[in-house]
């Protein structure tokens, strides 16, 4: 007999005097039952919500993974694969350009003066990127301003392509300061400057990714997205140039290291979103970029050209320059103005420096059609005077009359038949005509 039902049976035979009977058993075991849930302390229930406090914790430990994993996907590393996939990099629609929400502080960007070369300082949210590094010979000035502004970690290093102008100071910015990401693109090339880089990369453990056209990254609180390169060329370096869209609040800023024409045609056939209120005019203010076509898509109100002041390529090309100063783009220069710094709060930007004065616009070429010279009497070496009367005499000198230089004719109309092959045709009074000796009345329309 179950413990419980004795007890039960005892209380009721004893304390209650009930005759227990074999049919009372039921009625008994189930008052049984009642009251063992009445009385029973509550250790079920306890257990259940200790077994949900658990699955609780169990889901947090797996979200808490969860955003570390996606935290290391979005967050920069110090070392690179050799190539960053679509699916590691965010890729924004190229018709829904991506806004930032939130705007803590300025965003400052250094377009710095490192001669006929480009290097862009970036800096937001305690982030900062360096895009190129200039020449090799104006390594020292760039080392200088950097010091300046009390970096201690570049979290990305953008080289846009091997060429010396743009890549000649990174190995020394490598061994000066901890580097974050590097972006470079899938090119290679034997220069020392090159060579120099990659040296440098390998003594600090750095690998190169070149970033998928379209994907996105974090610099503080600004949202970059690269656009290039697109339609590279195997025989031109420029044509590998990263190209980053930089959006921080309602401003935006677009980057396009060397890119040139074919590259710029390439981005606007992907339908990338290329509007910004700044550009740094692409290599230099050659004539060989900044199409009039990707102007149009740009539609800036601010160009910064980084170039050399007396530079043998002839940058800025007065072809570049016409076509910026013609859609009412304000144009900046470092080889006029040294460093350009440029400050956004999100919503509005300010330079450091007043725009350039625009230079005149070249005259459009001209083709000249030979035309007919004006109608003049040209008295030749007067002969000597002499009293002629003519066939027919006149008897109005100031009459209008017509005549060829090299005839002796005049005539009353210039539609005379006789006419019609001469090239030159002079006019003039009679007097005139007579005085340079036209002295045959025309036999057809002189009557």
């Amino acid at each position: 007999m179950p413990p419980v039902y004795k007890l039960i049976r005892n209380y009721m035979a004893v304390k209650l005097k009930f005759n227990i009977k074999t049919w009372q058993k039921s009625i008994a075991i189930t008052l049984a039952v009642i009251l063992a849930f009445a009385f029973m302390p509550q250790t079920s229930s306890t257990s259940y919500t200790q077994a949900n406090a658990n699955d609780k914790t169990d889901y947090l430990k797996v979200s808490s993974i969860s955003s570390a994993a996606s935290s290391k996907v979005s967050s920069p590393a110090p070392t690179v694969s050799s190539k960053v996939s679509s699916a590691a990099a965010s890729t924004v629609p190229s018709s829904i350009p991506a806004q930032t929400t939130t705007v803590n502080g300025n965003l400052v960007i250094s377009y710095i003066d490192v001669g006929q070369g480009d290097s862009e300082l970036i800096q937001q949210g305690g982030q900062t990127m360096l895009i190129d590094a200039g020449t090799t010979e104006s390594t020292s000035s760039l080392l200088a301003y950097l010091k300046t502004k009390s970096i201690s970690k570049i979290d990305y290093l953008v080289l846009t392509h091997p060429h010396e102008d743009h890549i000649g100071g990174a190995d020394d910015v490598i061994n000066a300061y901890s580097i974050g990401k590097v972006y470079m693109p899938n090119v290679v090339t034997t220069t020392k400057a090159f060579t120099n880089v990659l040296t440098a990369m390998k003594a600090k453990g750095l690998s190169a990714a070149q970033p998928e056209p379209g994907s996105s990254f974090k610099l503080g609180d600004t949202n970059c997205i690269t656009y290039g390169p697109v339609n590279t060329d195997a025989g031109n370096l420029n044509t590998y140039s990263i190209v980053i869209k930089l959006m921080y609040g309602n401003t935006k800023f677009l980057f396009t290291g060397d890119a040139e024409s074919t590259n710029e045609s390439g981005m606007l056939s992907k339908g990338f979103d290329l509007a910004a209120d700044v550009l740094k005019v692409g290599h230099h203010g050659s004539d060989t970029s900044t199409s009039q076509l990707f102007l149009n898509a740009v539609h800036p109100k601010y160009s910064v050209i980084e170039v050399g002041k007396g530079n043998s390529y002839g940058h800025p090309t007065q072809a570049a320059l016409n076509r910026l100063s013609n859609v009412g783009v304000q144009i900046l220069r470092t080889d006029e103005s040294g460093t350009i710094v440029c400050t956004s709060d999100g919503a509005t930007i300010k330079f450091d420096k007043s725009a350039s004065p625009v230079k005149p616009q070249a005259p459009p070429a001209v083709t000249v059609t030979p035309v007919t010279p004006p109608v003049v009497a040209v008295a030749p070496v007067a002969p000597p005077v002499v009293v002629v009367t003519p066939a027919v005499p006149a008897t109005d000198n100031t009459r209008i009359v017509y005549w060829v230089p090299s005839g002796k004719s005049y005539h009353y109309t210039d539609k005379c038949s006789t006419l019609s092959r001469s090239k030159i045709i002079l006019s003039g009074t009679l007097a005139e005509a007579l005085a340079a000796g036209k002295t045959d009345p025309c036999d057809k329309c002189v009557k």
